[in-house]
């Protein structure tokens, strides 16, 4: 089964941005995915049914619904689109769930921003943030000052095959780079991606200041997601690495 099933009303917009939220190193694209749908209260509005996905329910603390791990939500007021995801995803499903979720995101003419942590030591400097593109997106990028890779790399996992569909659709489609924790959660990067690129590329302000504050229990709460994310091999972790690492 390969499906998109919508769990309410069609939405009404125009020419979306889609934040990419799967796990990966230092689990920023999933922090700074689920911060940006709770902050601003983002309606559930379908689930994700790709072939290969886990056959899993997940719940939330004082709420009693169970829904599958690959959700994505909407906000129209912000002509915004994200996906959630709690589980890592499988190798051998990677293709597949790349293939049936850019096809649904072409076919609503949205712009997806594809997130990756680029796994550093880090120390109390501010994280390093670069983009990258396919089809027209590197203009949008320049547009907003967001810097050009210094040194050849590629991002795997789940999000790489997404850029990889993209490129080979020539699709427009933003990927954003950002230095993180390589064996923990990083808030703090994910706030940075957020301040310096999400936020200036869909016109959104959205405060991190609570993402910071709570900076350590969002640590212990993804701890074990990351640890799970360390253990997977290269094709179900999202990150990137440098291109000199595979040579």
């Amino acid at each position: 089964m390969t499906e998109i099933r919508l769990r309410g009303p069609e939405a009404s917009l125009e020419s979306p941005r889609l934040v990419e939220g799967f796990p990966g190193v230092g689990l920023v694209g999933k922090i700074a995915t689920d911060h940006i749908v709770e902050h601003l209260d983002m309606r559930y509005y379908a689930s994700v049914h790709c072939e290969g996905l886990p056959m899993v329910g997940v719940y939330r603390g004082d709420d009693r619904t169970a829904r599958p791990p690959v959700r994505l939500y909407v906000s129209e007021e912000h002509d915004l689109l994200a996906l959630q995801c709690e589980t890592p995803v499988a190798a051998d499903a990677v293709e597949t769930v790349a293939t049936c979720l850019t096809n649904w995101i072409v076919d609503r003419n949205a712009t997806p921003i594809y997130l990756s942590g680029l796994p550093t030591e880090r120390d109390e400097s501010r994280p390093e943030l670069y983009g990258i593109a396919t089809g027209d997106a590197g203009e949008t990028l320049a547009a907003h000052d967001v810097p050009i890779p210094p040194e050849d790399g590629l991002v795997t996992g789940p999000t790489g095959a997404l850029l990889n569909r993209a490129a080979q659709a020539d699709h427009d489609s933003i990927g954003l780079v950002i230095e993180c924790d390589s064996q923990f959660p990083d808030p703090e990067a994910a706030g940075v991606l957020i301040d310096d690129a999400i936020g200036p590329l869909t016109g959104l302000e959205v405060d991190v200041q609570d993402l910071l504050d709570r900076a350590e229990e969002i640590r212990d709460q993804r701890e074990r997601l990351a640890q799970q994310m360390q253990q997977a091999g290269q094709d179900e972790s999202t990150q990137a690495q440098p291109l000199r690492m595979y040579q």
